[in-house]
């Protein structure tokens, strides 16, 4: 695949200084949960991933922020092997102390941009996806770098197995708006949603609790790989 030169669907990718537990475990536990062969430094060619070694079914989350969902879902769900992309540093050292103090060992890592991720993985491997509570990006001309958008729904899509399930999250009306346009035609049918009523097993993340503190209504949508 050529390289190329892609927006940003994320924003900066630290923030506050770490306490030491946190770089301890950034250092020590991170890399043991990385998957190997992602990044264009590692894997310029963007061979496959063997994903064989990775028990029970593949799921995704898409900048999974503090780690809530994806600890929670981890637990809930141990036969599953639940993949995790974020780009925030500080949010994954929240995530690896939620993970360590829960004790769930069935989730790996790309700490980077979810579309490295996607370019690599087997098509068709993925049982599941989420996107919850995605950077808005709120002005107009920032829209393009949304995840909605048709590249990186493409390769979400390619990685999906057919009649995998997508779900999406998110607090912002033209967010709601632009998943609705955009993903359909990506090969996904709109299964339920919008709706203010959540998943049976779903959890809310800090980025909800601040979106209800704030006045901001929840929608939660629910697409089917075609």
């Amino acid at each position: 695949m050529p390289d190329r030169q892609w927006r940003n669907f994320y924003g900066r990718t630290r923030g506050k200084t770490l306490r030491p537990l946190q770089r301890e475990r950034l250092e020590g536990l991170l890399p043991r949960l990385t998957l190997g062969g992602v990044t264009r430094e590692e894997n310029p060619g963007r061979e496959v991933l063997d994903v064989s070694a990775l028990d029970g079914p593949l799921w995704l989350e898409i900048g999974f922020g503090g780690g809530e969902h994806l600890v929670h879902m981890a637990k809930a769900y141990p036969d599953v092997t639940l993949i995790g992309a974020e780009p925030f540093v500080n949010g994954i050292a929240q995530f690896l102390g939620k993970l360590e103090a829960e004790g769930v060992g069935n989730v790996r890592v790309h700490p980077g941009d979810a579309r490295d991720l996607l370019e690599v993985l087997p098509a068709g491997c993925l049982d599941k996806a989420f996107l919850n509570y995605p950077d808005p990006w709120p002005k107009a001309r920032h829209h393009r770098r949304r995840f909605v958008t048709p590249e990186p729904l493409r390769l979400l899509a390619r990685a999906m197995a057919p009649g995998a399930e997508l779900r999406v999250a998110t607090d912002i009306e033209d967010y709601v708006r632009q998943t609705l346009e955009e993903v359909p035609p990506a090969g996904f049918a709109l299964e339920r949603g919008p709706t203010d009523e959540a998943w049976p097993d779903w959890t809310r993340t800090r980025y909800e609790a601040k979106a209800l503190r704030e006045g901001r209504s929840p929608h939660y949508m629910t697409f089917r790989r075609l």
